[in-house]
């Protein structure tokens, strides 16, 4: 693929570099990341089944959508969603202009989430939903098909996809005790952190018959939903005190569901998400990109763990011994990025128990290790196989590459793990359009 962006690519738009482009300058990156073929489009411009019915219904295409997002109160044409020019805006969300041009999501562009379907996979779903008498619903397996057939990308994949590479390559070869600049908004963000620690040891877990999922997780987490914005209002100044709101969800969302009271993968992205529009907004910025990783989100990984050991939570879509881990992703890949090119560890190492007691508190990944063996009994090949098959990988750089594909497929790509991603102006649902 050409290494400059969508001016090359038949695609335009849909190019990768196109994608990037309404993050800060220092998480844009470059080069075409899909292939080139052109995007399927029924008869009047709409990507969505023929049906009329399920199309008025469903339809993610702006000319499906009769409703938009209004544009809040007081921002002139021209500004930014969160303030008129204010100086602590990222560049791009200033340029993004008028959000009232964004469609409000529908019940379809909610459920293909970030992706559109394909022409084959509509068809059948089209076909299924007349068959079937459904009204305003595809089958499951039609649902699944748009989260895993090629197409435009959504803006806040192509957001938050960015977000993770430009922090994977800048925690590549370094040590968590690597010496790094820690600004206010950091220290801010980790002092966040430790409220969400001092409630869990203010709420202890209850008497109760079950094992797994204590109650009293739901009081904790009753709190975090009260004190929310006022814990995000201490980290974002107050020029960008309407931004609150909407970042706060993520946060919320960050540390488990309180129904089932479990915890996933998704969790963990929501809080990745939270992170990345705290850069959007420029709240957090390109000296910040070492410290998010090793001093927020190390941190937001020992609440967590603290969380799911206090009130026993379980872990939500686990894939069992099929999966990499029943909670967290994100600090394999940016740990097996720590590793690239270390002069004596090797991937076959990190199933050696020496190798990771020695070494855990330099590398996120051997961390993960160790937290693993210590919930988990019996043999490391049986309760963690797919790990156990990628210490026989020759290099740190092809576990990392090999993470990040299995990130997208099995996490991001996956229904069940993404169907509560929120979008917003700040992560928006729309297509990605050249720019």
């Amino acid at each position: 693929a050409p290494a400059t962006g969508a001016s090359h690519c038949n695609r335009g738009s849909e190019c990768g570099a196109a994608s990037s482009r309404s993050l800060p300058a220092w998480l844009q990156v470059s080069g075409c990341c899909l292939k080139p073929r052109s995007p399927p489009t029924f008869a009047g411009g709409c990507h969505c089944a023929p049906r009329t019915r399920v199309r008025s219904r469903l339809c993610p295409c702006p000319s499906a959508s009769s409703s938009t997002q209004p544009t809040p109160p007081g921002l002139p044409p021209g500004a930014g969603p969160y303030g008129p020019g204010a100086a602590t805006l990222t560049t791009v969300l200033a340029a993004k202009a008028n959000i009232s041009a964004v469609p409000a999501p529908t019940l379809a562009a909610r459920r293909s989430l970030l992706f559109r379907t394909s022409e084959p996979a509509q068809r059948r779903a089209g076909a299924a939903c007349q068959a079937r008498g459904h009204r305003g619903r595809r089958p499951a397996a039609g649902g699944r098909r748009w989260l895993r057939a090629s197409g435009s990308r959504r803006q806040a994949y192509a957001d938050y996809i960015g977000f993770i590479l430009t922090l994977n390559e800048g925690v590549k070869g370094k040590k968590l005790t690597f010496e790094y600049r820690v600004s206010e908004a950091i220290e801010k963000l980790v002092a966040l952190l430790n409220t969400l620690d001092r409630w869990i040891d203010e709420t202890p877990p209850v008497d109760q018959p079950s094992r797994f999922g204590n109650k009293a997780y739901r009081t904790w987490y009753a709190k975090l939903d009260e004190e929310a914005e006022n814990l995000v209002s201490t980290v974002v100044p107050p020029q960008l005190a309407a931004a609150v709101p909407e970042v706060a969800v993520y946060l919320k969302e960050s540390v488990g569901n309180s129904t089932r009271i479990d915890y996933g993968t998704g969790h963990e992205a929501a809080f990745a998400a939270f992170l990345c529009c705290l850069c959007k907004i420029g709240v957090l910025r390109v000296d910040d990109q070492i410290a998010i990783v090793f001093k927020v989100f190390n941190r937001y990984l020992e609440v967590m763990r603290k969380l799911q050991k206090t009130y026993r939570m379980e872990p939500a879509g686990s894939q069992g011994v099929w999966g990499l881990d029943d909670f967290q992703f994100l600090p394999f890949i940016w740990g097996s990025s720590q590793l690239i090119d270390h002069p004596y560890l090797e991937p076959r190492h990190f199933v050696d128990e020496k190798a990771v007691n020695e070494n855990h508190k330099d590398y996120m990944f051997l961390e993960c290790i160790l937290f693993i063996t210590e919930m988990k009994t019996g043999p490391f090949a049986e309760h963690s196989n797919q790990l156990w098959n990628i210490s026989a990988v020759p290099s740190w750089s092809k576990v990392n590459q090999g993470l990040i594909r299995m990130y997208k497929a099995e996490c991001l790509e996956k229904f069940p793990v993404i169907q509560h991603f929120k979008f917003g102006s700040l992560l928006p649902i729309h297509p990605v359009t050249s720019g």
